[in-house]
């Protein structure tokens, strides 16, 4: 039993650590950009300028094809000039960050809201055509920005929010992902709590407020974290409906910095994905857990 048994457990050991080490070459290739970037961003200029000014530098110098250039993972001299370029010297980087901030904070709570109101009675009120209705509203999620771009387009102007923050806020408040998203997590939470709560003369408000929010949180965690990607991310929206550049966010910032900038591209790409990466820790467990309730998948 022992002998026999000793060939299926190195086996078992041996497709272990072949997982783990396929999952670690993964791991490494995607982790890979952002170390590049963190130590690019603490290079100097003229540092960035000799590794990425190749193809111009090779041809002064007269240099062929089968020239050899070194390429530096880890910098000659560790500086934060550019750091200090992008957070005092350049106050453009930072009014670009609050906009994104008074961007994104505000269809956050506002979809969330709205997200789990509409769940909640598309998951537990029972009313005639509760399906078909959910079905139409969930196809608008499968529609590209660019079909529903010149709808948002019309509305926006018609009510005047044109070249606002409102245009670009009001849309992503009613998005469809948020209701389907925690549509799909109460489905799992049990009926007969409802009926309970009822029976000691609750009312839907707080039965939602009471039973379902605390049971809900993790999916609402979950969407938050998505939310704030999604649309920390949007470089569309901003550009067709903000035309003033002082009113646009920090990911338009990112599209527009020149060749001679190059540091600065570096150490704004750092600051600029921080608060997700602080985020995403911060709401790791309730992620994880939220997106397996959900039923969404990657």
């Amino acid at each position: 039993m022992n002998s026999g048994g000793r060939p299926l457990q190195l086996f078992k050991l041996l497709k272990k650590g072949t997982i783990t080490a396929m999952l670690a070459v993964i791991a490494g290739i995607l982790l890979a950009p952002v170390v590049i970037t963190f130590t690019n961003s603490l290079m100097t200029e003229r540092e960035i300028g000799i590794n990425y000014g190749l193809i111009g530098q090779m041809t002064e110098a007269g240099l062929g094809a089968d020239a050899f250039v070194n390429l530096k993972l880890l910098p000659d001299l560790v500086t934060l000039e550019q750091y200090g370029e992008v957070l005092i010297h350049s106050p453009r980087f930072m009014r670009m960050f609050w906009n994104s901030v008074f961007l994104v904070v505000p269809i956050i709570v506002g979809q969330t809201a709205v997200a789990a109101l509409a769940a909640y009675a598309f998951s537990k009120l029972r009313f005639r055509g509760r399906e078909p209705l959910f079905l139409i509203y969930v196809l608008t999620m499968l529609m590209p920005f660019q079909v529903t771009l010149v709808p948002n387009y019309i509305m926006a102007d018609k009510l005047g929010l044109l070249h606002s923050p409102g245009a670009i806020i009001l849309p992503g408040v009613f998005a469809a992902f948020g209701v389907f998203m925690l549509r799909q997590y109460m489905l799992h939470i049990p009926y007969t709590y409802i009926e309970a709560a009822k029976i000691d003369g609750a009312g839907h408000w707080r039965i939602f407020s009471t039973i379902i929010i605390p049971m809900v949180k993790p999916g609402i965690s979950a969407l938050v974290v998505l939310l704030f990607v999604d649309y920390w991310n949007m470089v569309e929206q901003p550009l067709i409906f903000l035309d003033d550049p002082f009113k646009q966010p920090l990911s338009v910032y990112l599209s527009r910095v020149n060749q001679g900038e190059r540091g600065i591209a570096f150490a704004a790409s750092m600051l600029y994905m921080t608060p997700m990466v602080l985020l995403f820790l911060y709401a790791e467990t309730n992620f994880i857990e939220g997106i397996q309730l959900s039923g969404i998948k990657g």
